[in-house]
């Protein structure tokens, strides 16, 4: 049964389908495998073992009537500590939150649970969803998969960690800038940031509701298929006999490949040959305005999620991280006149960077341009 902990989770549902799975058993030995587990208090902020054991027993009745509700009915996974989960503490990895309680599930969760996936429980984060590194010395920095004392990649830290261990058939985080992006690519995993208000958001505490994203952390592209799936309640795609023979792929050195270190840059390349091996056509090019884009970083981010969090901070600011409280702050200084200035901005550049990679089906770039540096070292060194 612990071969069950690394399967992928579409193997368990069709493990489930074909009767050769248990869900109860499934769930069994995937909270045995966190009890018994040294990182699993870096990992988990808080199990739901009662709901996961319901939901299994639900979705094992199903399939012995041949009634499941989707191909990942009876397949258990993680939840980023800022879903809302009904009579549960929900607490987006900051003490200012401690206790807080919602009164029902998110809607993503409640979407995710009326097709059948198993809740086993909620995930560390870093604090409000406002860090890249997974760093977060107020409540957990869950393990990188690869040096359990290097930082696992944020904000999804923990949901990336539950399926890097073992602990997890798949992980739900969230991505506004990367927080699904880089704790997949830190620890080996697929992450997928999907694209915004494609999943509904209500029940999700925020960072910054106009670019905040829901998106699933898998082991396989198969997976994150599935997962959107069920998360949109629309079909999963057929990756049968895909083929990338005449695909069209952009490489933009603008921004995305400066400053990569080596060993990123090395894999990225690497992957980029696979591809043009493949039969797929990858050109490189550049668009400067991309600058523009991200130097409106502060201002978006910073001027929302002051708006989001400052009063709150104002009472309670002592209890976070001090790099974070900082981060917030600082949108302080934002005027509602730049705000709007930078939205219209914003959506002109997207308007051009649409016109620029017209005719390409994807844009490469590495997923992160750093090694994950160890925690001890990033808390030395401000």
């Amino acid at each position: 049964m612990n071969d069950w902990l690394w399967e992928s989770a579409a193997a368990l549902g069709r493990g489930i389908g074909a009767g050769d799975i248990d869900p109860v058993a499934l769930v069994e030995t995937y909270l045995d495998a966190i009890a018994g587990h040294p990182h699993a208090d870096r990992i988990y902020a808080r199990l739901t073992p009662e709901r996961a054991l319901a939901e299994a027993a639900a979705a094992g009745l199903r399939a012995r009537r041949g009634q499941r509700l989707s191909q990942l009915d009876g397949v258990p996974i993680s939840w980023k500590d800022l879903f809302d989960t009904a009579g549960v503490a929900t607490e987006a990895g900051t003490r200012m939150l401690a206790g807080r309680v919602p009164e029902a599930d998110a809607e993503v969760l409640r979407a995710a649970t009326a097709l059948g996936l198993v809740c086993l429980g909620k995930t560390h984060m870093s604090e409000l969803a406002f860090s890249g590194l997974g760093l977060n010395p107020m409540t957990a920095t869950p393990p990188n998969r690869h040096d359990p004392e290097a930082l696992p990649g944020g904000s999804s830290s923990g949901a990336a960690a539950s399926v890097a261990w073992g602990l997890a058939a798949a992980g739900i985080g969230t991505d506004t800038g990367g927080s699904v992006r880089t704790p997949a690519a830190w620890n080996d995993l697929v992450g997928l940031k999907t694209t915004h208000g494609l999943i509904g958001s209500a029940g999700v505490v925020p960072l910054c509701e106009t670019l905040d994203t829901v998106g699933p952390l898998t082991r396989t592209v198969e997976d994150a298929a599935l997962l959107l799936s069920v998360l949109t309640g629309g079909p999963a795609p057929d990756l049968a006999g895909t083929r990338l023979h005449g695909r069209r792929f952009l490489v933009l050195d603008t921004v995305m490949m400066e400053d990569v270190e080596e060993a990123p840059a090395a894999a990225f390349e690497a992957a980029v040959d696979r591809l043009t091996s493949a039969g797929a056509q990858v050109d490189r090019g550049s668009w400067e305005p991309l600058r523009d884009a991200m130097a409106l970083t502060p201002t978006l981010y910073g001027g929302e999620s002051v708006a989001i969090w400052g009063e709150l901070m104002e009472t309670r600011g002592d209890e976070m991280f001090h790099h974070i409280r900082e981060r917030v702050a600082a949108g302080a200084s934002v005027t509602a006149a730049q705000y709007i200035r930078g939205w219209r901005q914003l959506r002109q550049l997207r308007a051009d960077y649409a016109d620029r990679v017209a005719g390409y089906d994807a844009v490469l770039s590495p997923s992160v341009p750093i090694l994950p540096p160890r925690a001890e070292a990033v808390l030395a060194d401000d």
